[in-house]
């Protein structure tokens, strides 16, 4: 799919293909280890887990591939592009390697598991390939490319959460951090192929979720985001033997109760909700406590019935247009930010007028962006012709990427003059002279430095003017 240089933007998508670095390290024993991730923020947070496995093994990160002795690339398969961009990257550390007999190269995640053969026969450099749910068997993997074979590990998981592996935080900026409650999706939307690559839905353990983020909250961290493929499918059943109190499911909507209720300096982030799974409890347990951010990012795809039913969406139009009035309701300054795809199979240009409707309607305060582009082995690839021209949905992307642009100023614009609760996260991109951080409905907001507060302080900020994607203003004395 075409990403667009609003997605690009204003969203985290400036990772990728960042190096992970464990913060803080200092020893540089054993065997070094490379991990470059690209694709959505469960990858970032699964390299965090494979860095807590092989660090537990000796191994110390490097920010330098040439110099490693073990270099993996997170991959994702969500999108062509990002499929393209890692066998790209692959060729570059190809060089590297010939200089370094010995350096092992592996392909993890979504990518590993869907071209698994082809990586190992096309792919010739490529020593591992292990996915998403195989990660535990990374030493083992490892030490079968010392012994002179290559190792394949892309076994799918109903249970796997690794719930029990502190992950290791890398590239931190002790600030913030990601929290998996819950792996996989039984989603099946048309479009997708995150069922096949990264299996079903499973929940995680909630006491290992809240343990987790109290521990990071003790070490100074003030920001987690729970993440999921789904987070509102979220559900927790008490198995037979486990010695619990309170025998009811743990939902979405207690999980955010039980992690908001660790300190109300933690403030919780979540990503990615779908649109037939939230309920007003969800909503009513973010407007009941202020440390859960009024912020939900709600993908849409389509504006049009009849092609969220091709997309297996499970909601239509008017389901998507009530939950949206539900969050206004319940929550009046909430943030939305969605996902929109232009020119699947068989969309007329009224059903595409739908999606532009829908867009005015919401008003959405960020978007992530793209025309379709057919993923094998998707259920579309296989029921569904992919017979809009190129140049169609280009100019029907340019139409959604100029409305949303028009919705983000405005959006931001209602937000000057008013004083918004920041966390600083760390000095701004353009000048060490200015600090910048998120504001409850997750918008950027830079300000000058101001010696009496320091980065993981939380301050009142008054918004005086801003960009398309950026707040600026002023502490408030």
């Amino acid at each position: 799919m075409i990403e667009t240089e609003m997605s690009l933007k204003e969203h985290d998508e400036s990772r990728q293909g960042e190096a992970v670095m464990l913060s803080g390290e200092k020893e540089e024993t054993g065997r070094k280890l490379y991990i470059e991730s690209y694709g959505c923020q469960m990858n970032f947070a699964d390299s965090e887990i494979v860095a807590s496995i092989l660090l537990d093994k000796g191994f110390s990160t490097t920010a330098d591939y040439k110099e490693a002795d073990v270099v993996f690339i997170n991959t994702c398969s969500i999108r062509e592009n990002a499929e393209q961009r890692v066998r790209n990257r692959l060729k570059e550390f190809e060089s590297a390697k010939l200089k370094r007999p010995g350096m092992i190269v592996g392909v993890l995640g979504c990518m590993a598991e869907r071209l698994k053969s082809k990586f190992l026969e096309e792919e010739k450099l490529v020593d591992v390939v292990v996915g998403p749910d195989a990660y535990r068997d990374l030493p083992n993997l490892i030490e079968k490319v010392d012994d002179g074979t290559r190792a394949v590990n892309v076994l799918l998981s109903r249970e796997e959460t690794y719930a029990d592996i502190n992950p290791v935080r890398l590239n931190t900026n002790g600030v913030t951090a990601f929290v998996s409650i819950m792996r996989g999706c039984d989603n099946m939307c048309s479009f997708c192929v995150v069922p096949f690559t990264r299996g079903r839905e499973r929940s995680r353990d909630p006491h290992s979720i809240v343990k987790e983020a109290q521990e990071l909250f003790n070490a100074g961290y003030r920001e987690v985001t729970l993440l999921g493929q789904n987070v509102d499918s979220y559900k927790w059943l008490p198995q037979e033997d486990e010695l619990v109190r309170d025998r009811a499911p743990v939902t979405f909507a207690k999980l955010l109760e039980m992690v908001a209720a660790i300190d109300p300096l933690l403030r919780i982030r979540f990503s990615t909700s779908h649109p037939k799974d939230i309920t007003d409890e969800v909503l009513y347990s973010i407007a009941k406590h202020e440390n859960i951010c009024n912020y939900i990012h709600l993908p849409v795809q389509s504006g049009n019935s009849r092609i969220l039913e091709l997309m297996n969406r499970t909601y239509d139009r008017a389901w998507y247009m009530e939950r949206i009035d539900a969050i206004k309701r319940i929550i009046p300054d909430c943030a939305i930010s969605t996902d929109v795809i232009t020119g699947f199979c068989s969309e007329t240009e009224e059903e595409h007028q739908d999606t532009l409707s829908i867009m005015d309607y919401v008003q959405y305060d960020y978007a992530y962006m793209f025309a379709y582009s057919e993923r094998p082995g998707t259920l579309a690839a296989k029921r569904y012709t992919d017979d809009i021209p190129e140049e169609v949905k280009k100019r029907r992307l340019t139409e959604v990427v100029g409305k949303q642009r028009a919705h983000s100023l405005f959006r931001l614009q209602q937000q000057v003059g008013k004083i918004h609760k920041v966390l600083i996260e760390g000095f701004s991109k353009r000048s060490d002279k200015d600090y910048c951080g998120r504001n409850d409905q997750n918008a950027m907001v830079v300000f000058p430095v101001n010696s009496r507060y320091k980065v993981g302080d939380y301050v009142n900020v008054i918004a005086e003017t801003c960009t398309s994607a950026t707040l600026i203003g002023k502490i408030d004395e």
